[in-house]
């Protein structure tokens, strides 16, 4: 049975509880009809059906940018909430990429859905990368936005009645976003609307989680209704996680247990804040090195002996890869083929992907935290003595490379001091130093985010989140979604100046001022692209960009002021370029963040 605390199950209680408050009994239906358990709640359009609907069903915010197609949203919102109805907030966002990203990092942090809305198909565009990190990251956003009416001019509210109708009118506006969500659906006016989103947060609660998207015509949304009865998500049903198949199971702790040289990586096991202890349990008995490969969430404490002690993997006899898109680089860093592949995950084998390579011996399809705890068990109950005793031995030689490996990081990090420019591991283990060990830390520095996960060891599940995307746009938003989420925790980003500019960081910044909701941002700037600079080095080591030096396209000369960018919409900002007086500049900006405005430190490396 599932462990009452999984992050489903806070969801499923959460929604019986809201689903109580807002049903409103009206005329009885049959006793024999299932729908009489429905909630029912009051509605004179479908617009406020579908606000109160994704109320109960666990929406506490909407991410919202304005347009006249999506302004009914602004209109039901006042009003139910002047006659004493739930609903969710409206969060105001200056461009669709932040809001979508900040919709991505709350639902990271809260374990549970929240929507967005754009202004046609427009707005849908301008949500940009934040589509495919959503879908990526498998954050559960209902993405939506608004379509062309379909009635004619002076038939219904909300008809066809301004010119640029006609330019914004697409046959199909699913097809935009239709292989980046797990559902797309346009509501008209003959369906339960209400049913429909709660149908909608079925499958994007569902695992393997991730964004649904739905079109709402502006004369739907006003289409007259007197009150409307609908089933929530926990009454439609979300279904409990698969458990492993025993047989994999012990096929599995077999291999590990014989294992000279284990290996194993995760991206997101960690989404599971119970998975965390168990895949600890596991390592511990079996003095199984964790190797960090670029997690999206705090998979394994970074201050354990086994993490990141591991050998090369072109070493490893017995590799582990839970819920890990990408576990390692095939042709360029890869197990041998003698080398024993187990996979775990809710689809291991990724059919969403055209091509993948990643071949495995056992492939065990279930719940990580599941799979995690019954190959804990079995490889207990299958321990010989003698294992146990070679086992023994290998965890004290993990524990000696581990402290070695601490040292040397300390080592570089402290040979930057003095240094200008700033040296980025240095910056890191500043950074480090001023954060609390319950801060929430997001990660997106492609360069230099080693160095944060050296320097800055958060070991408590849910502490470190990494977009789980290629997207370069999510972090801005997703600071101030997580701030959202959670107002106690102190947040901040560590990202690099590339991707920061692609997260329209303005628009983030914006709303933390006005919502009061402040984050720290330290910038890792480089004034340049890894794409533009390292990665033409690495595919024409020999060319002319290499040889004179001269990277047209890949660095940003002159660099923008990013100090300033943050004070233009009164935020803190700081650029710092000495390291002797960074130290200094971060504890004023956590001392800012702690006051109530959100402050960015841009650091120049």
């Amino acid at each position: 049975m599932l462990n009452p605390d999984s992050p489903n199950d806070i969801y499923r209680r959460e929604v019986d509880a809201r689903a109580a408050r807002a049903h409103v009994p009206g005329a009885a239906p049959p006793v024999s009809d299932r729908s009489a358990a429905w909630v029912e709640v009051p509605a004179e359009n479908v617009g406020e059906a579908l606000m109160q609907a994704w109320w109960v069903n666990g929406i506490d915010h909407i991410f919202f940018s304005s347009g006249s197609d999506v302004a009914w949203f602004q209109e039901t919102t006042v009003k139910l909430r002047e006659a004493g109805r739930p609903v969710p907030e409206l969060v105001v966002m200056l461009h669709e990429n932040a809001s979508v990203n900040a919709a991505c990092g709350y639902t990271a942090v809260a374990n549970r859905p929240v929507a967005t809305t754009a202004h046609v198909e427009l707005g849908l565009m301008n949500y940009g990368d934040g589509i495919h990190t959503a879908s990526r990251g498998r954050y559960p956003v209902m993405i939506t936005s608004g379509k062309t009416p379909s009635a004619y001019g002076g038939t219904s509210a909300g008809d066809r009645g301004q010119e640029p109708i006609w330019k914004q009118d697409l046959p199909d506006y699913g097809s935009i976003v239709r292989q980046y969500v797990k559902w797309d659906h346009e509501l008209n006016s003959l369906e339960n609307g209400a049913l429909t989103a709660s149908r909608a947060l079925q499958v994007a609660m569902d695992g393997p989680q991730g964004p649904v998207y739905m079109s709402i015509p502006r004369d739907v949304a006003l289409s007259p209704l007197n009150g409307i009865r609908f089933p929530s998500v926990r009454q439609l049903g979300l279904p409990r996680p698969p458990a492993p198949d025993p047989d994999s199971v012990t096929e599995a702790a077999k291999l590990l247990i014989q294992a000279e040289n284990p290996w194993m990586t995760s991206t997101g096991v960690g989404r599971d804040p119970r998975a965390v202890p168990a895949l600890v349990e596991l390592s511990e008995l079996l003095a199984l090195p964790f190797a960090e490969t670029g997690s999206d969430r705090v998979n394994f404490p970074a201050s354990h002996p086994h993490f990141d002690a591991a050998d090369t993997l072109q070493e490893a006899d017995v590799v582990l890869v839970i819920d890990a898109l990408v576990p390692w680089i095939p042709h360029y860093d890869e197990p041998s083929p003698e080398a024993k592949i187990i996979t775990i995950g809710l689809d291991p084998i990724r059919p969403r992907n055209p091509v993948y390579e990643f071949t495995s011996d056992v492939q065990i399809a279930a719940d990580p935290y599941l799979a995690l705890v019954a190959l804990r068990d079995e490889v207990d109950r299958l321990l010989t003595t003698a294992r146990r005793n070679v086992i023994k031995q290998r965890s004290q030689r993990l524990a000696a490379l581990s402290s070695h490996r601490r040292a040397a990081q300390r080592e570089e990090a402290l040979a930057g001091a003095g240094n200008s420019p700033i040296a980025p591991a240095y910056a890191a283990y500043e950074l480090g130093r001023v954060l609390d060990d319950d801060a929430l830390v997001l990660v997106t520095p492609v360069s230099h985010g080693r160095y944060v996960t050296q320097h800055c060891p958060l070991d408590k599940p849910g502490t470190r989140l990494r977009s789980g995307s290629a997207g370069g746009g999510w972090g801005p938003g997703a600071a101030l979604g997580a701030k959202l989420a959670a107002p106690d925790a102190f947040v901040a980003l560590a990202i690099g100046d590339g991707f920061f500019q692609y997260g329209v960081p303005n628009a983030a910044l914006w709303a933390a001022v006005k919502y009061r909701k402040p984050f720290l941002t330290i910038v890792f700037q480089n004034n340049e692209w890894t794409t533009g600079t390292n990665d033409v080095r690495r595919q024409f080591p020999s060319g002319a960009s290499v040889r004179t030096g001269t990277f047209e396209g890949g660095v940003m000369d002159p660099p923008p002021n990013l100090a300033l960018l943050a004070e233009s919409v009164g935020a803190w900002g700081r650029n710092v370029a000495d390291a002797n007086e960074l130290a200094g500049v971060l504890q004023e900006a956590v001392s800012t963040v702690r006051e109530g405005t959100p402050a960015v430190v841009a650091v120049q490396l």
